[in-house]
């Protein structure tokens, strides 16, 4: 065997793990995932057996308002959440980017939302918008209990809690990723900027902005990605309400599995948000590696 297939082998024994892990742990879910999702399986009643049923279930699917909505509600999630998540993210990587006293500090403090689970963080939140010793509550009306709010028992207002929820633990991440790509940017080109008596405006938005653009992809793509798989931060604060506004696909995917038991069904709804996931992260794959490599 000469050196050279000795070293290719090598580094095929080395990759096969990997290989393997992902394929039982990513691709095989998936493939199972949507070869449930063309049967008609209902745990509890096996006497029906499990008949394929082709497309019928992404046919229901389409015609199923509750998912519609579902569709909706996660849709308009990702779009705010992320966008204040990105936002937030920026400003909070450009002031621990600056140098002054207590920096490490402060930086660690910043990452104390992300370290929280999101089952705690969640159920302190849903504390926080309770209508009865919520301190939202005490804030605006103070020891006014009579014209205390169910702000969780409001369509408009419990879909605003799950997104200042999502957005307080999750902005952190963006300003970690952020903050990456501020420290890969030279301090020649903002001081020659000074030279030439740019101001910081100008230097943020010639300089500052489109050398950071590859990082905002980046904390986009991955906040984006999780955003469409939310799902404890619904089932903790409002199981899906009131009157299902803030019923996400993810939720939506459980409650028809373990709690009726349409696991068919159920594996359509999963299918689908890893097919909207699929095409959002290729769009942003495509647009990072323009930006990256033009």
């Amino acid at each position: 065997m000469t050196p050279a297939r000795r070293e290719r082998l090598f580094s095929v024994v080395l990759i096969l793990p990997a290989f393997l892990f992902v394929l039982i742990f990513a691709f095989f879910p998936i493939v199972h995932s949507f070869w449930l999702s063309l049967h008609r399986i209902v745990l509890g009643l096996p006497g029906l057996g499990e008949p394929f049923v082709g497309a019928e279930n992404y046919i229901e699917l389409l015609n199923d308002r509750v998912a519609l909505r579902a569709v909706k509600n996660t849709f308009l999630f990702v779009f705010v959440s992320t966008f204040f998540e990105i936002l937030f993210g920026l400003l909070i990587a450009l002031v621990i980017h600056e140098r002054f006293k207590g920096r490490g500090i402060v930086r660690a403090s910043v990452l104390v939302p992300w370290a929280v689970p999101t089952v705690v963080s969640s159920q302190m939140w849903r504390f926080i918008f309770n209508d009865k010793y919520g301190l939202i509550n005490f804030l605006f009306f103070g020891g006014d209990v009579n014209a205390y709010r169910a702000w969780l028992a409001d369509p408009v207002y419990a879909f605003v809690a799950i997104v200042v929820a999502d957005v307080w633990k999750t902005s952190a991440f963006a300003a970690l990723l952020i903050l990456a790509g501020l420290q890969a940017i030279p301090e020649d080109l903002y001081e020659a900027a000074k030279v030439d008596g740019a101001g910081w405006w100008q230097r943020f938005f010639k300089i500052t902005l489109p050398l950071l653009r590859p990082a905002l992809l980046i904390a986009l793509l991955f906040r984006t990605m999780d955003a469409f798989r939310v799902f404890d931060l619904v089932f903790v604060m409002t199981q899906g309400g009131p009157a299902d506004s803030t019923n996400v696909l993810q939720f939506y995917g459980y409650k028809k599995i373990f709690a009726e038991g349409m696991m068919g069904y159920g594996s359509a709804v999963s299918v689908l948000v890893f097919l909207i996931s699929f095409v959002v992260s290729m769009f942003y794959v495509r647009m990072i590696g323009k930006r990256m490599f033009r």
